[in-house]
Parts: structure tokens; sequence; C-alpha cells
């Protein structure tokens, strides 16, 4: 499930359980081909983040490059790794946390 954050929800919605971010931009190719992989995963819980309009989230992470993805728990951030990445990938990523 795909949802899109932003300052007003970010914290609400991350602050139980374990989450996958994204950050992402509007402008960013490899981007728009990780978003294909990330649909895949409907019942994985997936928050999205445009860096351009949230930019005070991004800094708060020290994000510079996209797509960059955040496995959060419980709020806190437990990994992190950037680039394109298939969805068996971000699952193996998630599941060590659940």
């Amino acid at each position: 499930m795909l949802t899109e954050l932003n300052n007003e929800n970010f914290n609400e919605k991350t602050q139980n359980g374990v989450k996958l971010i994204e950050f992402r931009t509007s402008w960013c190719g490899y981007c728009k081909k990780q978003q294909p992989e990330l649909e895949q995963m409907n019942k994985i819980w997936i928050g999205q983040i445009d860096a351009d309009s949230e930019p005070m989230i991004a800094a708060k992470y020290n994000i510079n490059s996209f797509p960059t993805f955040l496995i959060l728990k419980n709020g806190e951030e437990v990994e992190r790794f950037s680039g394109m990445r298939k969805k068996e990938y971000l699952m193996s990523k998630i599941m060590r946390y659940i």
C-alpha cells in the first residue's frame, strides 16, 4: 500500500511498526523505474516522500540521492539504502525487522 507522506502526516504514519519509506523526486528517472516494483508490493505499507515538496523531512534524514529508502521501526531509523531495488530485495530487508 503506497502512502504519500508530508510534514503533516509523517510522524503519525511512521511512529508504530516497521515502515519502508522511499524518498523520491518527480525528475528522478530511477524513481520512475522503481514505481512498478513498489506497486507490486501491495500488502506492504510503503511511505513515499517527494523530497522537492517536503525538503524539511529530506533534510532531517540527510537525503541527497534518489531513490533513498529508510526502514523505520517504531519511528526510529534502523536501515538505509539508495538506488533502484527489486521487490525481492526490499521484501528481504523489511522481513529482517518484522
